[in-house]
C-alpha cells in the first residue's frame, strides 16, 4: 500500500490509507459503509491502482454492478492485472448480460488466471448459463477434475455451485450429497453449505417433555417468563429456514 501510495503528498497518502484500512475494515459486516470509505479514497488517488480496485470491489459488494465495473476495468489499466476478470463478467451477469459473461469466459484473459482465477471464471460462467435457463449446460460447465480431486476455498465454491445448479434442476439427493462435499472442503467457512444442508435434511429442534401438571404456568408465571425466550425462539425459526454471491 504504502508504495502505491508514494506518488501522493504524505497528507493525500495518510488520508488514503486510512480509508482503505477502514474500508477494508466494513467490508463483510457493513458493505455500505466500506464503500463510503473507499469512494472517500478514490476521490484523493484516482490514479492509484489501489484505490481502484478498492472502489470497484465495494462497489460490487453493494451491487452497483455498473459502477464495479468502471472501476475494474480502470485498475486494469493502471496495473495489467486480470485477477480480477471472473468479478467483471459477474458484473455483466449482474447486468443483465449473461451473453457478455460468456464472452468473457471464453477470452484470452482466462489463461493469465491463476487455478482459483480459472474456477472462479467456470462458476461466474455456470451462473450465466443458468441465467438463460440452460441447466445442463452450467452443470456441465462445473464438471471439472477439481470438482471431486481440489481443496481449499475456490473448490468449496465449485462444489457449492454445482449443488445448488443440481437443485435448481430438481436432483435434490443429488444436491444434498454435493452440499456435503461443500461444507468438508469449506475449512474458512466461504460458503453457507451448513445451512443449505440443514434446510434440505429438515433439521429441526425438539421440545423437551412438559410434565402435565407444568404443561400451562399460572398467568403470574407467564409475566415473569424470561426475556430471552421469545428471542431464542425467533432465532430457531430462522435457523429452520434456511438462507447464500456472486450474482450466482
Amino acid at each position: 500500500m504504502r508504495r502505491e501510495l508514494d506518488s501522493l503528498t504524505k497528507g493525500h497518502a495518510e488520508f488514503v490509507a486510512r480509508h482503505l484500512v477502514m474500508a477494508a475494515r466494513a467490508f463483510d459486516d457493513d458493505p455500505e459503509l466500506a464503500y463510503q470509505h473507499a469512494a472517500a479514497a478514490r476521490r484523493r488517488a484516482g490514479r492509484v491502482g489501489l484505490a481502484r480496485e478498492a472502489m470497484a470491489l465495494a462497489a460490487y459488494r453493494t451491487g452497483r454492478y455498473a459502477e464495479a465495473l468502471t472501476e475494474f476495468r480502470a485498475f486494469r489499466r493502471i496495473t495489467g492485472s486480470v485477477d480480477h476478470w471472473p468479478t467483471m463478467a459477474d458484473c455483466e451477469r449482474g447486468l443483465g448480460r449473461p451473453h457478455k459473461a460468456l464472452d468473457m469466459a471464453g477470452g484470452s484473459e482466462v489463461r493469465k488466471l491463476d487455478a482459483d482465477g480459472r474456477i472462479e471464471m467456470r462458476i461466474v460462467a455456470a451462473g450465466a448459463r443458468r441465467d438463460l435457463g440452460q441447466l445442463d449446460a452450467a452443470l456441465l460447465t462445473l464438471r471439472v477434475p477439481e470438482l471431486t480431486r481440489g481443496t481449499g476455498q475456490a473448490t468449496a465454491r465449485l462444489r457449492y455451485a454445482y449443488a445448488d445448479t443440481l437443485l435448481a434442476a430438481g436432483r435434490v439427493d443429488d444436491a444434498l450429497e454435493w452440499f456435503h462435499r461443500a461444507a468438508a472442503a469449506d475449512a474458512d467457512g466461504a460458503t453457507d453449505a451448513i445451512e443449505r444442508i440443514a434446510q434440505l435434511e429438515g433439521v429441526t429442534f425438539a421440545e423437551a417433555d412438559t410434565p402435565a401438571d407444568e404443561a400451562e404456568p399460572p398467568a403470574q408465571a407467564r409475566d415473569k417468563a424470561p426475556v430471552g425466550t421469545e428471542a431464542e425462539a425467533a432465532q430457531d425459526a430462522a435457523v429452520d429456514s434456511g438462507n447464500d454471491t456472486r450474482a450466482d
